[in-house]
């Protein structure tokens, strides 16, 4: 089986509560009581290891992640299907809302919009294979655990699975600086899926060119772009907001 490292309080308690395969936990020495002390005793209710060791080690394992002197490492991620994120809308007896992203590079910003996602109900994250980021160590500890709780498909072909959703019958709204249409004014209260663009480039022109409507957010500043975390929180809480005022 292959196997990773996360690193970081929420990332390795969130793991764990989660039920994903955890095979050993490593905390600092110097690690903080009040910080370690719930990963221990959770810990010990799922009957795994933890180990005590130098912080130096704990950097080694976890290279480039703020691991906070906790460490662990864990089977790894299983990514889902797309039949899977519209089989939990089902179950939830709910529109499918999805979110597209479209080449996303950072590390950073995939695990801040898994985080707005799990807080805003998305049911899951569809991301490409190749010139992406994948969910990595770094994006666990960005999104603060939500990654165990947001169902990510890595698919092969972005605009080959957008074709498909449209097939059943969900819309596909692009986050477009260049688009007419603004988020305000548009009826994001259907079967959704919002696709945010790569930092630099956006939506590439195939990808753009398969969505059913783009919409802008209004800008009033000297710059004319939000960072891709931002806007797709922005999106995905209009949507909220869109859906809960429909319930009256």
């Amino acid at each position: 089986m292959e196997e990773e490292y996360i690193g970081g309080k929420h990332s390795v308690l969130e793991a764990l509560r989660s039920g994903r395969t955890i095979h050993k936990i490593w905390i600092a020495e110097q690690a903080q009581k009040q910080l370690t002390q719930p990963i221990i005793a959770e810990a010990k209710q799922h009957g795994v290891i933890v180990q005590v060791a130098d912080k130096r080690k704990l950097d080694q394992l976890a290279a480039g992640v703020q691991h906070q002197g906790v460490v662990a490492q864990v089977a790894a991620y299983a990514y889902a299907e797309v039949d899977d994120l519209l089989e939990r809308a089902a179950a939830r007896n709910a529109q499918p809302f999805l979110l597209i992203l479209d080449e996303i590079e950072d590390p950073h910003n995939l695990g801040s919009i898994l985080r707005t996602a799990d807080c805003t109900g998305v049911h899951g994250v569809i991301i490409p294979k190749r010139r992406a980021v994948g969910l990595t160590a770094t994006v666990s500890k960005t999104s603060a655990g939500a990654l165990e709780y947001v169902p990510v498909a890595r698919v092969t072909n972005l605009a080959q699975t957008i074709e498909q959703l449209k097939e059943r019958g969900v819309w596909i709204a692009g986050a477009d600086v260049g688009a007419k249409a603004p988020i305000y004014k548009t009826n994001l209260n259907l079967p959704i899926a919002i696709v945010i663009g790569n930092e630099g480039k956006g939506i590439g022109r195939l990808i753009r060119e398969r969505c059913d409507f783009l919409l802008q957010l209004p800008m009033f500043g000297q710059i004319n772009s939000l960072n891709a975390s931002v806007a797709a929180s922005v999106f995905m809480y209009e949507v909220v907001r869109q859906r809960l005022a429909a319930q009256g």
